[in-house]
Protein backbone atom coordinates (compact mmCIF):
# COMPACT_ATOMS: atom_id res chain seq x y z
CA UNK A 1 0.00 0.00 0.00
CA UNK A 2 1.39 3.56 -1.00
CA UNK A 3 2.16 6.02 1.79
CA UNK A 4 0.23 9.40 0.40
CA UNK A 5 0.79 12.92 1.70
CA UNK A 6 -1.66 16.36 1.56
CA UNK A 7 0.07 19.64 1.37
CA UNK A 8 -2.71 22.42 1.76
CA UNK A 9 -5.51 22.18 4.43
CA UNK A 10 -8.22 24.80 2.59
CA UNK A 11 -11.41 23.57 1.45
CA UNK A 12 -10.53 21.50 -2.19
CA UNK A 13 -8.31 19.54 0.44
CA UNK A 14 -11.30 17.76 1.65
CA UNK A 15 -11.85 15.65 -1.74
CA UNK A 16 -8.56 14.45 -2.34
CA UNK A 17 -8.88 13.41 1.62
CA UNK A 18 -12.36 11.88 1.39
CA UNK A 19 -10.97 9.89 -1.55
CA UNK A 20 -9.08 7.83 0.38
CA UNK A 21 -12.50 6.19 2.36
CA UNK A 22 -12.56 4.25 -0.48
CA UNK A 23 -8.72 4.43 -2.36
CA UNK A 24 -8.19 0.56 -2.30
CA UNK A 25 -3.78 1.33 -3.00
CA UNK A 26 -2.70 3.57 -0.50
CA UNK A 27 -3.28 5.30 3.26
CA UNK A 28 -2.94 9.18 3.68
CA UNK A 29 -0.36 9.46 6.82
CA UNK A 30 1.01 12.82 7.06
CA UNK A 31 -0.54 16.45 6.15
CA UNK A 32 0.90 19.67 6.22
CA UNK A 33 -0.17 23.70 6.10
CA UNK A 34 1.71 27.30 7.51
CA UNK A 35 -1.80 27.69 8.84
CA UNK A 36 -1.76 25.53 12.04
CA UNK A 37 -5.57 26.32 12.68
CA UNK A 38 -6.13 25.10 9.39
CA UNK A 39 -4.14 22.15 10.09
CA UNK A 40 -5.11 21.19 13.42
CA UNK A 41 -9.20 21.00 12.08
CA UNK A 42 -8.35 19.05 8.79
CA UNK A 43 -6.15 16.59 10.87
CA UNK A 44 -8.97 16.32 13.50
CA UNK A 45 -11.04 15.96 11.09
CA UNK A 46 -10.03 13.22 8.67
CA UNK A 47 -8.31 11.27 11.70
CA UNK A 48 -4.99 12.48 10.50
CA UNK A 49 -2.35 12.26 13.36
CA UNK A 50 0.84 13.04 11.86
CA UNK A 51 1.05 16.99 11.09
CA UNK A 52 3.44 19.32 9.56
CA UNK A 53 3.94 23.29 9.48
CA UNK A 54 7.17 22.47 7.23
CA UNK A 55 7.13 21.15 3.74
CA UNK A 56 10.52 19.85 3.50
CA UNK A 57 10.41 18.44 6.96
CA UNK A 58 7.05 16.29 5.77
CA UNK A 59 8.81 14.77 2.92
CA UNK A 60 12.14 14.36 4.67
CA UNK A 61 10.65 12.57 7.50
CA UNK A 62 7.37 10.81 5.65
CA UNK A 63 9.03 10.32 2.08
CA UNK A 64 5.82 10.11 0.72
CA UNK A 65 5.08 8.10 -2.45
CA UNK A 66 2.56 9.89 -3.32
CA UNK A 67 2.33 13.88 -2.28
CA UNK A 68 -1.43 16.08 -3.21
CA UNK A 69 -0.31 19.68 -3.92
CA UNK A 70 -3.91 21.27 -3.12
CA UNK A 71 -2.95 25.05 -3.14
CA UNK A 72 -3.75 27.66 -5.19
CA UNK A 73 -0.94 28.78 -7.84
CA UNK A 74 -0.36 31.88 -6.01
CA UNK A 75 0.71 32.49 -2.38
CA UNK A 76 -1.96 34.13 -0.76
CA UNK A 77 -1.20 37.55 0.60
CA UNK A 78 1.16 38.05 -1.98
CA UNK A 79 2.25 37.94 -5.82
CA UNK A 80 4.68 34.58 -5.70
CA UNK A 81 3.87 32.16 -7.92
CA UNK A 82 4.21 28.79 -6.48
CA UNK A 83 3.37 25.82 -8.38
CA UNK A 84 7.05 25.76 -9.72
CA UNK A 85 8.88 26.22 -7.01
CA UNK A 86 6.29 23.44 -4.63
CA UNK A 87 6.97 20.65 -7.75
CA UNK A 88 10.70 21.54 -8.15
CA UNK A 89 10.61 20.49 -4.20
CA UNK A 90 8.51 17.63 -4.16
CA UNK A 91 10.99 16.51 -7.83
CA UNK A 92 14.12 17.20 -5.21
CA UNK A 93 12.87 14.85 -2.88
CA UNK A 94 12.75 12.17 -4.97
CA UNK A 95 8.70 11.46 -4.61
CA UNK A 96 7.98 9.18 -6.78
CA UNK A 97 4.29 10.83 -7.88
CA UNK A 98 2.30 13.84 -7.80
CA UNK A 99 -1.51 15.16 -7.79
CA UNK A 100 -1.47 18.63 -8.32
CA UNK A 101 -4.29 20.88 -8.50
CA UNK A 102 -5.28 22.66 -11.47
CA UNK A 103 -4.43 25.41 -13.14
CA UNK A 104 -0.94 23.90 -13.82
CA UNK A 105 0.52 27.24 -14.61
CA UNK A 106 -0.65 30.72 -14.68
CA UNK A 107 1.12 32.38 -17.11
CA UNK A 108 4.31 32.34 -19.32
CA UNK A 109 7.04 32.21 -16.46
CA UNK A 110 5.45 29.76 -14.76
CA UNK A 111 4.20 27.14 -17.52
CA UNK A 112 8.01 27.46 -19.02
CA UNK A 113 9.53 26.89 -15.45
CA UNK A 114 7.30 23.04 -15.56
CA UNK A 115 7.94 22.92 -18.72
CA UNK A 116 11.81 22.77 -18.02
CA UNK A 117 10.74 20.57 -14.74
CA UNK A 118 9.59 17.87 -16.47
CA UNK A 119 11.90 17.33 -19.01
CA UNK A 120 14.49 16.52 -16.08
CA UNK A 121 12.15 15.19 -13.19
CA UNK A 122 11.46 11.44 -12.71
CA UNK A 123 8.67 12.68 -10.19
CA UNK A 124 5.24 11.31 -12.39
CA UNK A 125 2.88 14.47 -11.68
CA UNK A 126 -0.71 14.33 -12.65
CA UNK A 127 -2.98 17.65 -12.80
CA UNK A 128 -6.53 17.11 -11.12
CA UNK A 129 -8.78 17.51 -13.82
CA UNK A 130 -11.25 14.94 -12.09
CA UNK A 131 -13.93 15.27 -14.93
CA UNK A 132 -12.08 13.29 -16.95
CA UNK A 133 -13.05 10.34 -14.63
CA UNK A 134 -16.51 11.38 -13.77
CA UNK A 135 -18.55 8.19 -14.39
CA UNK A 136 -21.24 9.78 -17.25
CA UNK A 137 -18.43 11.18 -19.18
CA UNK A 138 -16.48 7.74 -19.54
CA UNK A 139 -19.53 6.38 -20.76
CA UNK A 140 -20.19 8.92 -23.25
CA UNK A 141 -16.66 8.88 -24.87
CA UNK A 142 -16.72 5.20 -25.15
CA UNK A 143 -19.83 6.20 -27.14
CA UNK A 144 -17.76 8.58 -29.48
CA UNK A 145 -14.39 5.96 -30.01
CA UNK A 146 -17.13 3.13 -30.06
CA UNK A 147 -18.36 5.15 -33.36
CA UNK A 148 -22.04 5.25 -31.91
CA UNK A 149 -22.16 8.84 -33.33
CA UNK A 150 -19.90 8.33 -36.39
CA UNK A 151 -16.84 10.39 -37.23
CA UNK A 152 -16.23 13.64 -35.28
CA UNK A 153 -17.31 16.47 -36.83
CA UNK A 154 -16.97 19.05 -34.35
CA UNK A 155 -16.47 20.03 -30.24
CA UNK A 156 -17.93 23.07 -28.41
CA UNK A 157 -16.85 23.50 -24.76
CA UNK A 158 -17.20 25.94 -22.22
CA UNK A 159 -17.25 27.51 -18.61
CA UNK A 160 -18.27 30.63 -16.85
CA UNK A 161 -15.56 30.94 -14.87
CA UNK A 162 -12.39 32.90 -15.50
CA UNK A 163 -10.20 30.95 -17.80
CA UNK A 164 -7.27 30.23 -15.75
CA UNK A 165 -10.20 28.73 -13.47
CA UNK A 166 -11.91 26.26 -15.59
CA UNK A 167 -10.28 26.06 -18.97
CA UNK A 168 -7.98 23.57 -17.57
CA UNK A 169 -10.98 21.32 -17.12
CA UNK A 170 -12.59 22.44 -19.96
CA UNK A 171 -9.46 21.98 -22.42
CA UNK A 172 -8.40 18.32 -20.99
CA UNK A 173 -12.02 16.95 -21.63
CA UNK A 174 -11.80 17.94 -25.29
CA UNK A 175 -8.79 16.51 -25.55
CA UNK A 176 -10.00 13.28 -23.78
CA UNK A 177 -13.11 13.06 -26.24
CA UNK A 178 -9.99 13.32 -28.97
CA UNK A 179 -7.80 10.79 -27.82
CA UNK A 180 -5.12 13.84 -26.44
CA UNK A 181 -4.75 14.64 -29.89
CA UNK A 182 -2.38 17.77 -30.06
CA UNK A 183 -3.43 21.31 -30.57
CA UNK A 184 -1.67 22.96 -33.53
CA UNK A 185 -3.36 26.43 -34.44
CA UNK A 186 -5.87 28.76 -32.47
CA UNK A 187 -7.08 32.07 -32.97
CA UNK A 188 -8.41 33.61 -29.66
CA UNK A 189 -10.12 36.69 -28.20
CA UNK A 190 -9.69 38.42 -24.45
CA UNK A 191 -11.78 40.56 -22.32
CA UNK A 192 -11.86 42.16 -18.83
CA UNK A 193 -9.24 43.11 -16.52
CA UNK A 194 -10.74 41.95 -13.33
CA UNK A 195 -9.08 38.89 -12.66
CA UNK A 196 -5.64 39.72 -12.66
CA UNK A 197 -4.67 40.28 -9.11
CA UNK A 198 -6.32 37.10 -7.41
CA UNK A 199 -4.96 34.04 -6.30
CA UNK A 200 -6.37 32.82 -10.05
CA UNK A 201 -4.86 35.44 -12.31
CA UNK A 202 -6.24 36.05 -15.70
CA UNK A 203 -8.34 37.70 -18.18
CA UNK A 204 -11.95 37.54 -17.22
CA UNK A 205 -13.64 35.74 -20.94
CA UNK A 206 -12.03 34.40 -23.39
CA UNK A 207 -12.72 32.24 -26.05
CA UNK A 208 -11.24 30.73 -29.43
CA UNK A 209 -11.11 28.32 -32.37
CA UNK A 210 -8.87 25.89 -32.18
CA UNK A 211 -7.75 23.34 -34.94
CA UNK A 212 -6.24 19.50 -33.63
CA UNK A 213 -3.58 17.52 -35.11
CA UNK A 214 -6.14 14.88 -36.45
CA UNK A 215 -8.39 17.73 -37.98
CA UNK A 216 -11.14 18.06 -35.40
CA UNK A 217 -11.70 22.05 -34.73
CA UNK A 218 -13.52 22.89 -31.18
CA UNK A 219 -14.55 25.86 -30.52
CA UNK A 220 -13.87 27.39 -26.64
CA UNK A 221 -15.42 29.87 -24.17
CA UNK A 222 -14.85 30.70 -20.65
CA UNK A 223 -16.02 33.69 -18.34
CA UNK A 224 -19.42 34.82 -17.67
CA UNK A 225 -19.65 37.19 -20.62
CA UNK A 226 -18.85 34.45 -23.34
CA UNK A 227 -19.79 31.10 -22.36
CA UNK A 228 -23.42 29.88 -22.42
CA UNK A 229 -25.24 29.63 -18.94
CA UNK A 230 -26.51 25.88 -18.97
CA UNK A 231 -27.82 25.26 -15.22
CA UNK A 232 -29.88 28.66 -14.83
CA UNK A 233 -29.86 29.82 -11.29
CA UNK A 234 -26.30 28.53 -9.87
CA UNK A 235 -22.97 29.96 -10.04
CA UNK A 236 -20.70 30.34 -12.50
CA UNK A 237 -18.96 27.22 -11.50
CA UNK A 238 -21.61 25.16 -12.48
CA UNK A 239 -21.60 25.84 -16.24
CA UNK A 240 -18.84 23.31 -17.17
CA UNK A 241 -19.90 21.64 -20.28
CA UNK A 242 -18.66 19.58 -23.02
CA UNK A 243 -20.75 18.98 -26.75
CA UNK A 244 -19.17 16.31 -29.37
CA UNK A 245 -20.69 16.40 -32.60
CA UNK A 246 -20.76 13.16 -34.87
CA UNK A 247 -21.75 12.57 -38.53
CA UNK A 248 -24.71 10.72 -37.53
CA UNK A 249 -25.25 12.28 -33.54
CA UNK A 250 -24.02 13.69 -30.14
CA UNK A 251 -23.17 13.86 -27.06
CA UNK A 252 -23.21 16.30 -24.56
CA UNK A 253 -22.06 16.23 -21.44
CA UNK A 254 -23.01 19.21 -18.41
CA UNK A 255 -22.74 19.79 -14.80
CA UNK A 256 -25.45 18.21 -13.82
CA UNK A 257 -26.90 17.02 -16.89
CA UNK A 258 -25.85 15.10 -20.09
CA UNK A 259 -27.37 14.50 -23.23
CA UNK A 260 -27.03 12.35 -26.54
CA UNK A 261 -28.19 11.18 -29.94
CA UNK A 262 -27.35 7.86 -31.62
CA UNK A 263 -29.09 6.47 -34.56
CA UNK A 264 -29.08 2.98 -32.46
CA UNK A 265 -30.60 4.58 -29.07
CA UNK A 266 -32.64 8.01 -30.36
CA UNK A 267 -32.41 10.32 -28.37
CA UNK A 268 -31.69 10.55 -24.25
CA UNK A 269 -30.53 12.51 -21.12
CA UNK A 270 -31.14 13.20 -18.33
CA UNK A 271 -29.79 14.85 -14.90
CA UNK A 272 -26.58 14.68 -13.13
CA UNK A 273 -25.62 14.26 -9.14
CA UNK A 274 -22.10 16.36 -9.54
CA UNK A 275 -20.91 15.40 -5.96
CA UNK A 276 -21.62 12.24 -6.52
CA UNK A 277 -20.13 11.64 -9.80
CA UNK A 278 -17.15 13.85 -8.50
CA UNK A 279 -16.14 11.62 -5.30
CA UNK A 280 -16.03 8.71 -8.14
CA UNK A 281 -13.61 10.61 -10.01
CA UNK A 282 -11.26 11.26 -7.40
CA UNK A 283 -11.11 8.21 -6.44
CA UNK A 284 -10.60 6.85 -9.64
CA UNK A 285 -7.93 9.62 -10.67
CA UNK A 286 -5.75 8.89 -7.32
CA UNK A 287 -5.65 5.10 -8.06
CA UNK A 288 -5.16 5.73 -11.34
CA UNK A 289 -1.98 7.32 -9.78
CA UNK A 290 -1.09 4.12 -8.37
CA UNK A 291 -1.70 2.23 -11.41
CA UNK A 292 0.53 4.15 -13.19
CA UNK A 293 3.24 3.23 -10.29
CA UNK A 294 2.77 0.13 -10.62
CA UNK A 295 3.05 -0.47 -14.50
CA UNK A 296 4.81 2.10 -16.38
CA UNK A 297 3.12 1.45 -19.31
CA UNK A 298 -0.13 2.65 -17.34
CA UNK A 299 0.24 6.73 -18.08
CA UNK A 300 -1.96 8.43 -15.92
CA UNK A 301 -4.42 10.11 -18.44
CA UNK A 302 -4.14 13.40 -16.99
CA UNK A 303 0.00 13.84 -16.62
CA UNK A 304 2.44 16.99 -17.34
CA UNK A 305 3.05 16.75 -20.31
CA UNK A 306 -0.91 16.53 -21.45
CA UNK A 307 -1.76 19.67 -19.27
CA UNK A 308 1.27 21.53 -20.14
CA UNK A 309 0.06 21.13 -23.95
CA UNK A 310 -3.66 22.21 -22.89
CA UNK A 311 -1.81 25.61 -20.77
CA UNK A 312 0.25 26.26 -23.62
CA UNK A 313 -3.08 26.19 -25.90
CA UNK A 314 -4.56 28.93 -23.23
CA UNK A 315 -1.40 30.61 -23.30
CA UNK A 316 -2.02 30.68 -27.44
CA UNK A 317 -5.28 31.94 -26.89
CA UNK A 318 -4.13 34.97 -24.72
CA UNK A 319 -1.64 35.94 -26.97
CA UNK A 320 -4.03 36.11 -30.41
CA UNK A 321 -6.55 37.98 -28.71
CA UNK A 322 -3.21 40.57 -27.55
CA UNK A 323 -1.78 40.30 -31.25
CA UNK A 324 -4.95 39.54 -33.15
CA UNK A 325 -2.86 36.79 -35.00
CA UNK A 326 -3.67 33.21 -35.59
CA UNK A 327 -0.80 31.33 -33.75
CA UNK A 328 0.89 28.25 -34.55
CA UNK A 329 1.07 25.36 -31.78
CA UNK A 330 2.52 24.57 -29.65
CA UNK A 331 4.40 28.07 -29.37
CA UNK A 332 7.59 30.09 -26.75
CA UNK A 333 4.81 32.64 -25.09
CA UNK A 334 6.46 35.73 -24.51
CA UNK A 335 7.00 36.65 -21.04
CA UNK A 336 5.12 40.01 -19.39
CA UNK A 337 1.49 38.65 -20.44
CA UNK A 338 0.06 39.89 -17.18
CA UNK A 339 1.78 43.50 -18.29
CA UNK A 340 0.38 43.21 -22.02
CA UNK A 341 -3.36 42.27 -20.21
CA UNK A 342 -3.38 44.90 -17.64
CA UNK A 343 -2.19 47.88 -20.74
CA UNK A 344 -4.76 46.52 -23.16
CA UNK A 345 -7.89 45.62 -21.13
CA UNK A 346 -8.10 48.67 -18.87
Amino acid sequence: MYKCAILGCRGRARAHARAYEDVKGGKLAAICDMKEDLLEGFGEEFNIDTRYTDFDEMLSKEKPDLLHIVTAPVLRGSNERIRYPLLNQASEHGVPAVIIEKPIAVESEDWRQIYELSKRTKTKIVINTQLNFHPKNLELKRDVAEGKIGAIKFIDASARNPPVDQAPHVLQLVSSYIDNSQPVKVMGQIAGAGNLDGAQPSPANANGRVTYENGVQASVAFGPEMAPSVNPGTGNNQHKRVCVFGETGFVHWRFQSWERYTPEGGYEGGNLSYGAQNAVAQTNLTEAVFDWLDDESKVHPTHLSQSLAEFNLLLGIYYSGLSNTVIELPFDPPDGMMDMFREQLT
